[in-house]
């Protein structure tokens, strides 16, 4: 007689099997997946040295730190950023193709009749990383000495007062065209190649007033080389407490920033987006990247995803009616 232990067998219910098939499947696919498992590629809008690179280079080593993997940057200049998010956009969606981008993303929309995407639907954004704002200076012999003076001086000569910018459509350009609209007064705009050549222009006395960059004006402003009006900061700036802002100097609502944020392919997996953007909230408020910005003249940001898409759609429209009061062609 078999005395042995008879071991019954029952069939398990069929959505009990599945459930653990599908435990089982999902535990060996993280396995395979977890991001970041080799190095991220970093795309940016601009050439090697500018404000964009600087931003990217900061933030690659102290993202590459926390997720354990190298971020290498890939500068990709050229055609207004149109050329870096182009490849960005048709990358595989899978977190190791990123993009960095600045202001001129939000201008484009408005600037070129055809873009090879839709800045809102086919570029995702992650995170806003860093904001920055302009002076609006003047020569040390201008005879304005604050943006009250500047503006009765241009509605006294009508088209006689210019301004510099970096380029055409640029971010500078269109920061200006912001003054003369909100302000009511028609000034003559000269394009320059580069931020360099108008303030070097600005110091010779060839133009009456520009919008330039924090880090660009702070140093010709405290060696007294410029003279500063102006912030298009909603509040004063804190390396120019003495100077007020544009809005509080007779044009309310006044404000144009410079920033730069952080995208990816559409479709890109919502875990990978939050992951990347915990990480850049970190970042953002680490005393390190507070300091290494503060330089530049540029705050830490690190919003979230669905906030800096709202930023983005705003910037848009903003800027597209600037460039329709502007009078500016599609390209």
């Amino acid at each position: 007689m078999n005395l042995g232990v008879h071991r019954a067998t029952f069939p398990l219910p069929h959505s009990v099997f599945a459930l653990l098939l599908s435990l089982a499947g999902t535990h060996g696919v993280h396995a395979q997946t977890a991001y970041p498992s080799k190095a991220v590629r970093l795309i940016v809008a601009q050439t090697a040295g500018g404000n964009s690179d600087m931003v990217a280079r900061a933030y690659a080593l102290r993202l590459g730190e926390r997720l354990r993997q190298q971020v290498v940057v890939d500068n990709r200049g050229g055609a207004s950023g149109i050329i870096a998010t182009e490849i960005a956009v048709n990358a595989q969606p899978d977190g190791y193709t990123l993009l960095l981008a600045p202001t001129a993303h939000s201008i484009n929309p408005s600037v070129y009749a055809k873009l090879p995407y839709d800045t809102l639907r086919d570029v995702k954004a992650i995170s806003l990383l860093g904001i920055g704002y302009n002076v609006l200076v003047v020569n040390p012999n201008h005879t304005a000495r604050s943006v009250p003076d500047l503006i009765n001086a241009a509605k006294a000569q009508p088209g006689k007062l210019t301004y510099g910018s970096s380029g055409t459509a640029g971010a500078s350009h269109l920061t200006g065209e912001l003054l003369r609209v909100m302000a009511g007064i028609n000034v003559l705009h000269i394009p320059y190649k580069g931020a360099p050549a108008s303030l070097t222009a600005l110091l010779g006395g060839e133009i009456d007033f520009s919008f330039s960059s924090m880090a660009s004006t702070l140093p010709l402003v405290r060696s007294s080389r410029l003279r500063a009006l102006g912030v298009s900061s909603p509040e004063r700036w804190p390396s120019l407490p003495a100077v007020p802002t544009v809005a509080e100097s007779g044009v309310p609502g006044y404000e144009s920033s410079s920033w730069q944020g952080l995208f990816g392919p559409p479709k890109m997996p919502r875990p990978i987006v939050d992951q990347l953007y915990r990480e850049i909230v970190a970042i953002a408020k680490s005393a390190d990247m507070q300091k290494r910005l503060s330089v530049e003249g540029l705050l830490p940001q690190g919003t979230s995803p669905q906030a800096f898409e709202k930023f983005i759609a705003a910037e848009i429209t903003k800027w597209a009616k600037v460039v329709k009061a502007a009078g500016i062609a599609a390209r």
